[in-house]
């Protein structure tokens, strides 16, 4: 179990006032907070071993780069991979996608040929397919989900063709907070030869995840979901499907060597590292990865599904509301609407009562549309939320009720 106010001390904004009330910080899915190791990790690099990595014969050079190639070998371990130059940090999670998309479409689509994705996916695991779709001329199918907000198994089997050449899916819906049976998914996509990828960027924080065991061929997270800086992010692959991508970007780093004529490559990683890459935030990356193992996730994960259950409860108490997503399985997210007030009210108005929560469509337009609504308001929990922050919120949703008229 986890000591809740011995590790909230480890996060300092938490004790902050808006407008003159307790922070209450609900939006976690969107970012989470930072430990003060993390940020402390950022200073020191900075103050003390800050030079330009690889390359260099100087003691900063050489140290800043034994401290990325270190923070690459955590990375590597907090997801299992075979190999650490299996893990390629990227700017986040989104152009770890981009980047996937772009590469593959070069090297392996052409046109009729066909990617599957979710209605319930991000923007950043759509838009990039749509980009490449419109060179390639390439066509998107789309899993439906059911009404508790899962994918329907049955309609994702039956979109397999002799051209399906991409699997790309989210683990944890960002919206629903689904937690989908990415074990099954694979195993079918392998079925028919075709790769998969997996955006875990709300699956990570919450949950261990073994790219081995999973047989997943690419996964993707951001930093700053999983309490590190904002700005890079992880691209895991397999060494085989790796090798096969070719470069997607051109620069420094990423070269063997370089002619007028002609240029080699360098070997994984840094094939797909070109320039300087952010040293300092991999470093303060793999501290926020080992703060999490330290605390556990088996310990995190037991910590906020209670905070699920809890939630749930009490804002079925208060009445007239309509919470999205009812997954068997589920992650840390609750998705809702207050009668007919619109999401921005309810937003704004428990924001003036210190409450931190998301309203909008929350980068899933198509999943707005397939479940007729604009959007919603969203509470998202982290391993620094207690029961005494979803009592608070769950009174200022009564006082919005109260002030429109539905209680």
């Amino acid at each position: 179990m986890l000591d809740i106010q011995t590790v909230r001390k480890d996060f300092p904004i938490l004790t902050h006032t808006v407008y003159g009330k307790p922070l209450v910080y609900f939006d976690n899915a969107a970012t989470t907070q930072k430990p003060r190791s993390v940020v402390e990790k950022i200073s020191e690099g900075y103050y003390n071993v800050n030079a330009n990595i690889h390359r260099g014969v100087h003691f900063l050079s050489q140290a800043a780069t034994e401290a990325h190639e270190d923070a690459r070998r955590t990375v590597q371990h907090f997801l299992h991979a075979r190999s650490s130059h299996e893990i390629i940090f990227t700017r986040g999670t989104t152009e770890a996608i981009n980047l996937v998309a772009s590469c593959f479409s070069d090297e392996f689509l052409s046109a009729g040929d066909e990617i599957i994705i979710s209605e319930m996916e991000h923007h950043s695991n759509i838009v990039p397919w749509q980009i490449q779709a419109a060179k390639k001329d390439i066509a998107l199918r789309v899993i439906p989900i059911d009404e508790k907000g899962e994918l329907c198994m049955e309609s994702y089997r039956k979109l397999f063709s002799e051209r399906t050449r991409l699997v790309s899916l989210t683990h944890v819906s960002n919206v629903l907070g689904t937690i989908n049976p990415v074990e099954e998914i694979i195993r079918i996509a392998h079925s028919h030869n075709v790769p998969v990828m997996l955006d875990g960027a709300q699956a990570v924080p919450h949950t261990q995840v073994d790219v081995q065991a999973l047989d997943v061929d690419f996964y993707v997270f951001s930093a700053h979901k999983v309490y590190g800086p904002t700005g890079i992010g992880v691209l895991y692959g397999k060494e085989n499907r790796l090798d096969k991508l070719p470069p997607y970007q051109g620069g420094g780093e990423m070269i063997a060597s370089v002619t007028f004529e002609k240029t080699v490559f360098n070997e994984l990683p840094f094939k797909f590292e070109a320039g300087t890459p952010d040293y300092i935030g991999s470093t303060a990356l793999a501290e926020a990865l080992r703060y999490v193992k330290q605390l556990g996730l088996t310990a995190i994960a037991a910590h906020e599904q209670e905070l699920l259950r809890y939630a749930t409860e009490r804002i079925q108490a208060a009445g007239q509301v309509h919470i999205f997503g009812r997954a068997a399985h589920k992650s840390s997210v609750l998705s809702f609407l207050l009668a007919d007030i619109h999401p921005y009210d309810t937003g704004m108005l428990l924001d003036r009562l210190g409450i931190a929560v998301r309203t909008g469509h929350h980068c899933a337009q198509p999943l707005m549309k397939a479940l007729g609504i604009e959007g919603t308001v969203r509470a998202s929990f982290a391993l620094y939320n207690t029961k005494e922050e979803i009592d608070i919120f769950i009174a200022g949703i009564e006082q919005v009720q109260t002030m429109f008229g539905k209680k």
